[in-house]
């Protein structure tokens, strides 16, 4: 699911791409996954998920992350700069799946 090999050159498929293309923006903006999460009101784990490739997101979970972001949605389209954005790690102690406000 990772990626798809076209003429010898590996692509990344469209829900990877995009789960890079999230976690490069978050990253960016120095947040966890955790604090994106209870930015847009989804569980850290389904941020996870988003991020890898794993999930499908709708169109109105992608709305959401892209307010959550302060980008505009066609900024999560655009291709990821990096195969390995950069990390960013939680001050404290272990994630708690959502976060309650």
């Amino acid at each position: 699911m990772y990626a798809h090999q076209h003429h010898g050159v590996k692509r990344l498929t469209p829900r990877v791409a995009l789960g890079l293309r999230i976690k490069e923006l978050r990253a960016a903006r120095g947040m966890t996954q955790e604090q994106l999460a209870d930015h847009a009101g989804f569980f850290r784990t389904y941020m996870s998920r988003v991020e890898t490739g794993s999930a499908n997101p709708t169109f109105d979970a992608l709305l959401v992350l892209a307010t959550a972001l302060r980008v505009a949605p066609a900024a999560l389209f655009e291709p990821p700069e990096s195969s390995k954005p950069k990390s960013v790690r939680a001050a404290s102690g272990s994630s708690r799946g959502r976060v309650a406000r």
